[in-house]
C-alpha cells in the first residue's frame, strides 16, 4: 500500500485512526491497522480500481432509472431521442458506450458473441 500510494494510506490513516506517522507503529501493527481500511478509504479504491465508492455508484444507478422512466414518458421518450446522459456511466469512464441499446435481437446477438469471445469494439 506504501508503495501504491503512500500519500493516501496516511490521509486514511489520520482520517480513520488519527495517527499521523503509521512509521511510529510497529510493522505488524500498521499493516493490521492498513487492512481494518473500510473499502471506501483512499488506499482501499486505489488498490482495487474502484472509481468510486460502491454508495455513490448505487445512488448514480437510481439517478439512472429515475431519469429514465421521467424520460420515457416524454415526448422525446416516445419517440426515443435526447435519451439523457448516464451519471454512472461518466463515473465509470463509459461516456462514450452507445447507451441506445439494440435495435433488432440480431444486433444484440452477435454482441453478446463478440462480448464471449472478448472482442468489445465488435459492435
Amino acid at each position: 500500500m506504501i508503495a501504491a500510494d503512500e500519500e493516501a494510506l496516511i490521509c486514511d490513516f489520520a482520517e480513520t485512526y488519527r495517527l499521523y506517522d503509521y512509521r511510529e507503529l510497529p510493522a505488524r501493527r500498521a499493516a493490521l491497522l492498513a487492512c481494518g481500511l473500510r473499502p471506501s478509504s483512499r488506499i482501499m479504491q486505489k488498490m482495487t480500481g474502484a472509481r468510486a465508492p460502491i454508495d455513490t455508484l448505487l445512488q448514480a444507478i437510481i439517478a439512472d432509472a429515475l431519469k429514465i422512466l421521467v424520460w420515457q414518458n416524454t415526448r422525446d421518450g416516445a419517440k426515443g431521442r435526447n435519451r439523457p446522459a448516464s451519471i454512472l456511466a461518466s463515473l465509470l469512464g463509459d461516456a462514450d458506450d452507445d447507451p441506445e441499446g439494440f435495435d433488432t435481437a440480431a444486433e444484440f446477438e452477435a454482441w453478446h458473441a463478440a462480448m464471449l469471445g472478448g472482442d468489445r469494439n465488435a459492435r
